[in-house]
């Protein structure tokens, strides 16, 4: 005889409270991207105003800050808005018992967007260095 205790088998009371506990912790995981898309998007509206606002106060052309600062600002709107449509796609899938991956046209804009942005932040470094 195992002094250990018996693992409940499936169809069990015990394997409800395994089910129950992993649709929590994927809602909870939901919730967790939910904030981390916020975060992101709160990060690129900050960047988004210092660059447009911050910068262009320590130099003469302050059109590329100002251009650079809207683009973030932008991706930080959308990054935002993504926040509550991810959101509620990835909770009505939990609810179904599927998987809701995400959108590739959207992520690949993303993605399109920030690294023209970036290249956009190397040229300007590099104009006015």
């Amino acid at each position: 005889m195992s002094s250990q205790p018996s693992q409940p088998g499936p169809g069990s009371a015990g394997d409800t409270t395994t089910v129950a506990d992993a649709s929590r912790r994927t809602r909870l995981a939901n919730e967790r991207t939910y904030l981390a898309w916020w975060r992101t998007g709160i990060g690129c509206v900050a960047v988004g105003l210092a660059s447009a606002k911050l910068l262009p106060a320590t130099h003469e052309a302050s059109w590329p800050y100002t251009v650079v600062g809207v683009g973030f600002t932008f991706i930080g709107i959308v990054f935002i808005a993504m926040s509550v449509i991810r959101h509620r796609e990835v909770d009505a899938a939990i609810s179904r018992g599927e998987f809701a991956p995400p959108s590739d046209r959207v992520i690949t804009a993303i993605a399109a967007a920030g690294v023209l942005l970036a290249l956009f932040v190397v040229v300007v470094i590099l104009v006015n260095a």
